[in-house]
């Protein structure tokens, strides 16, 4: 039988190292106490926890740390879009402080000029000798007044009124003695119509009015009215006494009327008022 040898067992290894014999040497550790300061600190600091609790999540779960990614992508995105918006509205406020003497100065120049567009209009619409609606200015109130009458069913009357003689009276005494009779005429007629109706001059002795809230009885009597207080007037040129007179035709305003129209259909009843007038005239002499 063969004899087996076992290897001896070394023992466990002891700290430190051996040196060149052999010997083990142990490592000099400092039992100095370490100085302030120089220590690794552990925060208690919530911030930090949820950073570092962050951190571990996204190592740990990728599902978390790319949603962790997204919010902070949006986050960053946020911030952008809200420092582009204060610099946009920095510069806004910085060109309307800029532009306000400009935009002052055009408003004033914009009312100025409206202020002028006004003055035109009402030379352009008004009669230079008696300071009334022309022909224009009153076509212009009339289409007004239908439009209103129209929407809230209101009534109203035109008188169309021509001045009786006034052909005699330029061819004897001069156009300066017709102009005083049209400038008698229109007193008178603005005497006695409202303020809320319309007197204009249609042309050379053609007079026009726009009556409101009047039935076709309440026109005519208005009319034959204008009639006598203009027959009333008399007028003294040359040491001669003389009279004018004038003939009234009326026109009903309704709803499917317009300016033109019913200012034809009032001119067509001054005339048969005018026949009538001077038939009336030639029996009375």
């Amino acid at each position: 039988m063969k004899k087996t040898t076992r290897a001896p067992v070394r023992p466990p290894a002891a700290t430190g190292r051996r040196n060149a014999t052999g010997t083990r040497r142990k490592i000099a550790r400092s039992r100095k106490p370490a100085k302030a300061g120089t220590g690794v600190k552990t925060s208690t600091s919530p911030e930090i926890k949820l950073k570092a609790k962050l951190k571990a999540r996204s190592r740990t779960n990728p599902k978390t740390g790319a949603r962790n990614k997204v919010r902070a992508a949006a986050k960053l995105e946020h911030k952008a879009r809200a420092t582009i918006v204060a610099k946009a509205e920095a510069r806004r406020s910085t060109a309307i402080a800029r532009a306000e003497p400009t935009i002052r100065q055009l408003k004033a120049e914009l009312a100025q000029l409206r202020r002028r567009v006004a003055e035109l209009q009402a030379l352009v619409e008004t009669d230079f000798l008696l300071g009334i609606f022309n022909r224009r200015g009153f076509e212009r109130e009339l289409s007004r007044s239908i439009a209103y009458m129209k929407r809230y069913h209101a009534t109203g009357a035109v008188i169309v009124l021509d001045v009786d003689r006034l052909k005699p009276i330029n061819d004897s005494f001069g156009h300066a003695a017709g102009d005083e009779v049209l400038k008698a005429v229109a007193a008178t007629l603005a005497k006695i119509v409202r303020a809320s109706d319309v007197v204009g001059r249609l042309g050379g002795d053609e007079f026009a009015l726009l009556l409101w809230n009047l039935s076709e009885t309440d026109a005519r009597a208005k009319a034959q009215a204008l009639e006598q207080a203009i027959d009333g007037l008399n007028f003294c040129f040359d040491g001669r006494t003389v009279t004018a007179g004038a003939s009234a035709g009326i026109a009903i305003l309704a709803p499917q009327t317009d300016a033109r129209r019913v200012l034809a259909e009032a001119d067509r009843a001054m005339y048969v008022r005018k026949a009538q007038r001077r038939h009336e005239a030639s029996r009375g002499a």
